[in-house]
């Protein structure tokens, strides 16, 4: 009788590459491009630096890939606030604008990784190509989200709305990520409905005061 084998092997490659991952954001944190070296990101996943290649092409791939990472991270973790919000259309939007105002996805660590690589954008086609992905794919989340409201919008105000309502939530995590103590508890939050109720001239506040954090 052959005993089948396990699924350790596949498990142990999802495991090392992550680690590289993981490796490359934290370093990045840390000190930039300077830090991040081939040889810093294996020590810190504790592989040898000729695995790198065994897994992406090279650092750029690496580190394109740790950027798309954090970017759709941060896109998860605000989503997952739809799972518990209602269904009614303005209770969902107030959802999803205060989870990206709050903790995981307001956080220093995140908005020091971005600032690295948002620069990277400059001089990598890929890494302009991630950035307009992920924009793209949170600002269309939020226009549907605003195309369910019962107010009716063309398909260019929808656009416009969206555009304009990621800028304000752009700018409060921006700020609040920076600088964390700066802000009470959940002031983004409530800047960020009432700016955000004016744009689309309805009130989202009473739909908040609805709303509460899961309690994890």
């Amino acid at each position: 009788m052959v005993a089948q084998r396990r699924p350790y092997h596949r498990e142990a490659e999802d495991k090392r590459r992550q680690a590289l991952i993981a490796a490359a954001l934290a370093l990045v944190s840390e000190g930039g491009s300077a830090s991040a070296t081939v040889r810093a990101i294996a020590e810190r996943a504790g592989v040898s630096p000729g695995l790198i290649r065994h897994y992406f092409a090279g650092k750029d791939q690496l580190i394109a890939t740790a950027y798309r990472q954090l970017m759709t991270g941060m896109t998860t973790d605000t989503a997952v606030a739809l799972t518990y919000a209602p269904a009614e259309p303005h209770a969902r939007l107030v959802a999803f604008i205060a989870a990206t105002l709050r903790p995981p996805v307001v956080d220093r660590e995140s908005v020091t990784r971005w600032a690295f690589f948002i620069q990277e954008t400059r001089r990598s086609a890929e890494m302009l190509d991630i950035h307009r992905q992920t924009y793209l794919s949170f600002r269309d989340h939020l226009q549907s989200l605003i195309a369910a409201l019962p107010e009716p919008r063309s398909e260019a105000q929808l656009r416009q709305l969206a555009i304009a309502c990621n800028a304000v939530i752009d700018g409060l995590w921006l700020e609040g990520g920076t600088l964390p103590d700066a802000f009470a508890k959940d002031e983004l939050v409530q800047i960020g409905i009432r700016s955000i109720s004016a744009m689309l001239g309805c009130d989202l506040h009473h739909y908040l005061l609805l709303l509460e954090p899961p309690q994890l």
